[in-house]
């Protein structure tokens, strides 16, 4: 890892509403050991407590997915329903592992009963100050009746179960546009096997697959 000096020389608050943006006037250390002239950078703040949770039933092989507008694509004149994993902010009150069970329930009607970490991340670190922490927990999927109530009582999200090979060819088929999203099921695709095994083996004691 580099460790080059920088300052933070000033900062601007140049918007605040539910969210915020600053101006910074920076100055670091270059990789000649040189200092850079003082610059200016924008970063719109978001949540360092941002969960996302890939929903997985091992039993019946399932992988548990939202589909919602976004308003981004929208604006850039992309398709603006996206397919994602679930998706929050903790609350100042909740560790990120409540904030990801009380998402997953929300959104999706699904009970997480194991809770792993997959990576931690700044999705954009060049202009926002998100920090991602990423999820996969074990659910039993919904049933058609349980899948119905949950789309009634979420408003206007569309939950998806899906055989764990479909979710992994969305990959494929250029159909997933959400970065978290994205790395989860990637990270999935090399650990789907592993994973349903152990978690299977937990609840027999022996190998099943």
């Amino acid at each position: 890892m580099s460790l080059k000096k920088f300052s933070l020389l000033l900062r601007e608050i140049l918007f605040q509403g539910f969210f915020r943006v600053d101006r910074f006037h920076i100055q670091h250390e270059r990789f000649d050991g040189t200092l850079s002239p003082v610059y200016t950078r924008e970063l719109f703040y978001r949540s360092a407590n941002t969960v996302g949770v890939l929903l997985f039933d091992p039993q019946h092989d399932k992988v548990v997915l939202v589909e919602q507008f976004r308003i981004a694509p929208a604006a850039a004149g992309a398709h603006p329903w996206l397919k994602e994993i679930v998706q929050g902010i903790a609350a100042s009150n909740e560790t990120l592992e409540q904030a990801a069970h009380r998402q997953a329930l929300k959104e999706t009607g699904c009970r997480v009963q194991v809770l792993l970490p997959i990576a931690n991340y700044f999705p954009c670190p060049g202009g926002t100050s998100e920090y991602v922490h990423l999820f996969v927990g074990r659910i039993t999927a919904p049933s058609a009746e349980a899948l119905a109530q949950a789309n009634n009582e979420n408003g206007d999200i569309q939950v998806h179960v899906l055989d764990a090979a479909h979710a992994i060819s969305l990959l494929y088929a250029d159909e997933i546009h959400d970065a978290q999203t994205l790395l989860a099921l990637q990270w999935f695709t090399t650990h789907h096997t592993d994973l349903r095994s152990r978690w299977l083996v937990s609840d027999v004691g022996t190998p099943i697959i």
